[in-house]
């Protein structure tokens, strides 16, 4: 199974699932995230040359580029062994059985665990913070975890676990919920990205994609549409050039079939 594929899902009925179409991203096509890739293909370049390395936590607003980033490593390192499985947080209280399978496995294998967050009790938390911790069983020396959160912490702090609690440490209480995080090795933080980021993304996927248009034009475009989202980041600049694309793309059509009918 890991000499044909190189990504996978551990499904709802606890199989391992080869992804036959993984979404693979290549390093360059991620802009402005140079010190974050860096330090996240240095990390797995020790991995997969058998040399100590770190699981990793990468953490910051939606869209910043988290999950393209762990992407990034599969075009990499494949041929020299990496294999990644997606492990949704739902999944997670599998990790024991994983662990059994991939133990005496001659890859390396990155488990990624995207948008992970835990409340209060939630199926898999133990599970996770076992592997990373490391119980009376030692984790598998062929194994990390990536994983990519909306925030640093991934269990939620609440007012009552304050000075003002019931509890006689209540001090305790927050260090465990904070916890999770400090057992990642790494932590990334991923951040929005300014105006003149945003565009400069904006272009390069414009001049990938050969598109037709001014630059004065596509800025001004593209600035309304982050306007209209709300926010400036990679996923914003790919999906508006994603619709400009396809603009553009019925505009041609359009005119080719005009000039048909015309003649």
């Amino acid at each position: 199974m890991f000499r044909s594929a190189v990504a996978f899902r551990w499904n709802h009925d606890g199989q391992l699932e080869a992804l036959e179409h993984p979404d693979l991203v290549r390093r360059e096509q991620l802009l402005g995230l140079d010190g974050h890739l860096e330090r996240l293909h240095r990390n797995t370049h020790q991995f997969v040359a058998g040399l100590p390395a770190n699981n990793i936590l990468l953490w910051g607003e939606r869209g910043t580029g988290k999950s393209s980033a762990v992407k990034s490593l599969l075009p990499v390192f494949a041929e020299q062994g990496l294999r990644m499985i997606e492990v949704h947080k739902e999944e997670l209280y599998h990790l024991p059985a994983i662990t059994r399978l991939l133990r005496t496995q001659p890859y390396r294998f990155i488990l990624f665990c995207d948008d992970l967050s835990f409340d209060e009790n939630e199926p898999g938390y133990r599970e996770l913070k076992t592997l990373l911790q490391g119980g009376l069983e030692a984790p598998p020396p062929n194994m990390l975890i990536y994983a990519t959160a909306n925030r640093r912490h991934l269990m939620p702090e609440r007012l009552e676990d304050n000075a003002d609690s019931a509890e006689i440490h209540p001090e305790e209480a927050v260090a465990e919920k904070l916890s999770l995080s400090d057992r990642f090795g790494i932590t990334l933080g991923f951040y929005p990205v300014d105006q003149p980021q945003y565009l400069d993304i904006v272009r390069h996927l414009a001049r990938e994609r050969e598109l037709n248009i001014s630059d004065e034009e596509l800025s001004q475009e593209a600035l309304r549409w982050a306007l209209s989202r709300g926010s400036r980041s990679g996923r914003v600049a790919h999906q508006f050039v994603d619709d400009l694309t396809g603009r553009l793309g019925l505009a041609a059509l359009s005119q080719a079939r005009k000039a048909g009918d015309d003649q």
